[in-house]
Parts: structure tokens; sequence; C-alpha cells
């Protein structure tokens, strides 16, 4: 497998990098080749999807017992509701 060298890395880049290593729980090497893997080799449909992911099924206990106690009475059905 081929090394490569890359010179010349400024401080807000190194720190972004370093960041998304923590969050996702990467080295750096393999942080910056995840971010390259995703970036050069999916298709534009699957990187605009993962671009959102980090919005989807991030509730937390609460807000999934908020939102079911705010539509419980939708969930009751009756009889006079068929007719």
């Amino acid at each position: 497998m081929k090394s490569i060298t890359i010179h010349g890395i400024d401080t807000v880049l190194d720190e972004k990098i370093a960041e998304k290593a923590v969050e996702y729980g990467l080295s750096q090497n393999r942080t910056v080749k995840y971010i390259l893997q995703n970036s050069l080799l999916k298709d534009k449909t699957a990187a605009k999807k993962e671009s959102f992911s980090e919005l989807f099924g991030k509730w937390t206990a609460e807000d999934k017992d908020e939102f079911d106690e705010k539509i419980k009475d939708l969930e009751i059905v009756t009889a006079a509701d068929w007719k």
C-alpha cells in the first residue's frame, strides 16, 4: 500500500482533522483516509445522504418520551373514527 505525505497543513485544518478523529474515534491517519474515501469514492447521492446522517437517529430518551407524550391521543382508535 502506498504512503503519501502532505506538507503545509495549516493550524485550522490540523485542528479540524484532530476534532474529526476524536468524533470518529479513529487515529488522525485513519480519519484522513476515511474523509478521502468518502469524498472521492462514494457516489454523489450517497455522499449527500451521508452529509445529513448526523441529523437522524439522535433523539435522547427524554426527547422520545416528550414526543410520545405529545402524540399519545393520536394512538387511541375508536369505532366512531371509522364511520
